[in-house]
């Protein structure tokens, strides 16, 4: 029997000494040029980023068995997944990643950081007393891996965490309980999976439980929040947001969120940091390495989730 082939983003080399038994071929990630072993690779590791040309590549690999995102949420591969391919998701590589940049925006946005930043570009000096996460109750919606990182780290600055997630376990209250903890958080944090039960879960109802001041954290996915619903609470001073993600996204030039009052923006770069790749090409390695070996493969992805 031939060896597998492996495409993988980056160089093989990367990722030390290979699993034996395996062929492997780096598929550079800005080319334009499809390799012509589209019809022998068996196991694909996908570029990290959202791209419909990626997907529809599917399609064309008969001997497909795996696909292996870098991405924890896979909508984006979701509907070109051909029919009976093994479908692993990053599950692990981004938890430190976005649990950072959700504390960041989230300490940033309490402490006045943007309005601050925005004094020194004037030189101007205006201190101004502002908000502390201490003492604060932050409610986490979507408790899972990347739930847990961000709890860890908000605990340290000395506030109460309540967790939600689709269902109920100990001590994690069920989504379903969710309307009726929001008027008690200070901070909202949102990180659940792009699904179609998710999309517009914060909407204008959803958003008018929350109480008067209370700030809200999005890394999980844009559409997760009703853009129209967010604006109008920003726009009337009663809400604070700190959002990693946007709908539409990216954001075109003249939308009313780039102004909008007591928002802070990052363009979807909770998982781009230097604390990737090293668990990127971790996880790629104990894949193949179980690959290899016929065993079963971690993350691998069913139902919705």
């Amino acid at each position: 029997m031939s060896e597998r082939l492996v495409w993988l983003p980056f160089d093989p080399a990367e990722l030390g000494e290979l699993p034996e038994g395996l062929r492997y071929e780096h598929v550079d990630p800005d080319s334009d040029e499809v390799p012509a072993s589209i019809d022998e690779v068996a196991f694909v590791v996908m570029h990290y980023r959202f791209s419909q040309q990626d997907g529809e590549l599917l399609a064309r690999m008969p001997r497909l068995e795996v696909l292996q995102t870098q991405t924890a949420g896979v909508e984006h591969v979701r509907p070109y997944l051909p029919e009976g391919v093994t479908l692993c998701n990053g599950r692990g590589i981004h938890d430190t990643s976005t649990a950072e940049l959700a504390l960041t925006l989230t300490l940033a946005s309490l402490r006045g950081v943007p309005e601050f930043v925005r004094a020194q570009g004037r030189g101007t000096w205006e201190p101004e007393r502002r908000e502390s996460l201490a003492d604060k109750t932050v409610l986490i919606v979507g408790y899972g891996q990347i739930g847990a990182a961000i709890e860890e780290r908000v605990k340290a600055f000395e506030a109460d965490v309540v967790r939600v997630a689709r269902r109920a376990r100990d001590g994690v209250h069920p989504i379903d309980d969710l309307p009726s903890l929001l008027p008690e958080a200070d901070v909202v944090i949102v990180v659940v999976p792009g699904t179609s039960e998710t999309v517009g879960l914060f909407d204008a109802a959803m958003l008018a439980r929350m109480r008067d001041g209370a700030l809200l954290v999005n890394v999980a996915r844009g559409p997760v929040v009703d853009t129209d619903a967010l604006l109008a609470e920003l726009t009337s001073g009663r809400l604070r947001a700190g959002l990693d993600v946007t709908d539409p996204e990216p954001l075109p030039e003249g939308h009313p969120l780039w102004d909008a009052p007591g928002l802070l923006l990052t363009p979807h770069v909770g998982g781009a940091s230097s604390a990737m790749q090293p668990r990127a090409r971790k996880l790629v390695r104990e894949q193949l390495e179980r690959y290899a070996a016929r065993e079963d493969l971690a993350n691998v992805v069913t139902g919705d989730y």
